[in-house]
């Protein structure tokens, strides 16, 4: 199954190792990690970057997302039965 990000970009569930909103959790060493992914060329901004909501790292790339983690966390476990009750 995939994962939609925004746009037209998808990638595989499986594939997603964390989802940070962009506005929490910003400690050091997360701020480091996406300054890192930015200079290295992997941090892939999907639409305005003045409307990212999220960080989705998956092993390759780091996405900056304009869709919520909370929605993208629905998606990610949509389909999954008994992993999401709203």
């Amino acid at each position: 199954m995939f994962l939609h990000l925004g746009a037209d970009v998808t990638v595989p569930k499986n594939k997603v190792v964390a989802i940070l909103d962009v506005q929490t959790g910003m400690v050091n060493a997360t701020r480091d990690f996406i300054n890192m992914a930015r200079n290295q060329g992997i941090l892939h901004t999907i639409g305005d970057p003045d409307r990212a909501r999220s960080y989705v790292i998956t092993g390759e790339k780091v996405y900056l997302s304009p869709i919520s983690c909370g929605t993208l966390k629905k998606r990610a476990l949509s389909g999954d039965p008994g992993q999401y009750e709203p």
